[in-house]
């Protein structure tokens, strides 16, 4: 906790620049507005923080751990006396797309933005992000250090929107003691998982070992994570694309779909995830959990927990045999904007392609995988501990669907699973509502 709190009090001093104390709670803005900032730095109302008026506004969604490693890229990139520095806020992740969605159809957004990857066609469709094609030359940004994956997700009609930033999985962590104490067999501190009744197994032998309030796999029952799990095993199971090449057909698999919900919800049903838990990471982080299954963001937080050992893989290989898995990508957007400057958005792409390039070995160092190749395959980035460990994943996991929907497409997947988890609806039922929604949105 003191380290949150410390963490909130030196962002926050970065986040309001006329060096007004900014802890917890409510502080002035710009214009006299009340700026409301979160324990962990996070801003509620970012359109009211006082801006710098000579340096480019960055909106970032960066909170699950990974966002002192980006505040340290820009400062790092500010002491490059760049023609324009950046002011980073740092937005409440579940509000991000709202409020920069809202800010910026009324052309009062940001200088530079960060999507994902799988929210990219949507900004693209409603004109929230503009190409940045006749900036790159200026920017020296060097296309083919890139996957043509990677290019095809960001262009669209011929035309880059975005640059790519780095691709994060969700992986799983584990507690070298407690599997050490339970008898778990490890090899360079993972355990060896081929199928799904080998993982039951382990989390039986995890079991009988664990004190009161503890567990041996940490998952919420809602939200993104436990969906993500469900992704994972979905696609190992065989399960088809949510739509078609085209985006105009259903191909969502309910067989398989509802297979996938029974075999998650059997890992609270047989005592394998103690119920109620809200924050799964710090659950693990606190020594209370033996497995966590999160993001590839937690490595740099988890690592450096003193008094935690951990080891850390690739989504485990549970059905068939291939080791899909859930993943996602952060890419940098230049927001449309009412009015700036070629000159400012020259200036805003010089830095989104610093931070992808020159950034890219700090930015790894929060554990997520990045996109740009020659830093990915450097010594610097094989080097840390963990990442050689689950570099993989990005060439394994299975992206979201390239489709304007997909935001709708994940809103009624989480929707619907958190019934399931939570007993409200049946695996069947909630198969057949996503299927549903989906085909109402692409209908729409």
């Amino acid at each position: 906790m003191k380290f949150k709190v410390l963490f909130a009090v030196m962002l926050a001093a970065l986040l309001v620049p006329s060096g007004l104390f900014a802890g917890p709670g409510q502080q002035q803005g710009g214009g006299g507005a009340a700026v409301s900032v979160n324990e962990d730095g996070t801003v509620n109302n970012p359109e009211d923080v006082a801006v710098d008026r000579n340096k480019l506004v960055f909106w970032s969604l960066f909170s699950g751990g990974d966002g002192a490693w980006m505040d340290r890229i820009i400062a790092n990139y500010n002491a490059t006396n760049p023609t324009k520095q950046v002011q980073s806020i740092m937005l409440v992740w579940a509000d991000y797309y709202t409020k920069f969605g809202t800010a910026v159809a009324a052309r009062r957004g940001p200088d530079i933005g960060v999507s994902h990857i799988s929210r990219l066609p949507e900004l693209v469709e409603q004109g929230m992000v503009i190409a940045i094609d006749d900036y790159a030359a200026g920017a020296r940004i060097n296309w083919s250090d890139y996957t043509p994956a990677m290019i095809d997700g960001i262009t669209f009609n011929g035309k880059k929107y975005a640059m790519p930033l780095d691709t994060h999985a969700e992986i799983m962590y584990i507690n070298v003691d407690k599997l050490r104490a339970a008898g778990v067999p490890l090899q360079n501190n993972q355990i060896q998982v081929g199928s799904a009744a080998e993982f039951k197994a382990i989390l039986d032998k995890i079991k009988p070992t664990l004190k009161p309030g503890e567990t041996a796999l940490s998952l919420p029952q809602k939200g993104d994570d436990p969906y993500r799990f469900w992704w994972a095993s979905y696609f190992q199971m065989g399960g088809t694309p949510l739509v078609n090449a085209a985006g105009t057909q259903v191909t969502f698999d309910r067989t398989v779909a509802v297979r996938a919900m029974d075999y998650v919800k059997s890992l609270w049903t047989d005592g394998y995830i103690l119920p109620g838990i809200e924050d799964h990471q710090r659950f693990f982080q606190g020594g209370s959990a033996a497995l966590v299954v999160t993001g590839t963001w937690a490595t740099g937080v988890l690592s450096s927990t003193q008094g935690l050992s951990i080891g850390a893989q690739p989504f485990p290989r549970l059905f068939g045999t291939n080791d899909a898995q859930w993943a996602d990508a952060h890419v940098f957007t230049i927001p449309a904007k009412q009015s700036r400057s070629a000159a400012d958005t020259q200036a805003a792409v010089n830095f989104i392609n610093w931070a992808a390039t020159s950034g890219a070995a700090t930015w790894a160092e929060s554990g997520q995988i990045p996109s740009n190749l020659p830093v990915l395959q450097s010594s610097a980035f094989t080097a840390l501990p963990y990442r050689s460990d689950y570099a993989r994943a990005a060439s394994t996991a299975v992206l979201p669907s390239k489709n304007v929907h997909f935001g709708s497409f994940k809103d009624s997947m989480i929707k619907n699973l958190d019934l399931v988890w939570n007993n409200q609806a049946t695996s069947s039922v909630a198969a057949q509502n996503i299927f549903d929604e989906i085909q109402s949105a692409i209908n729409n």
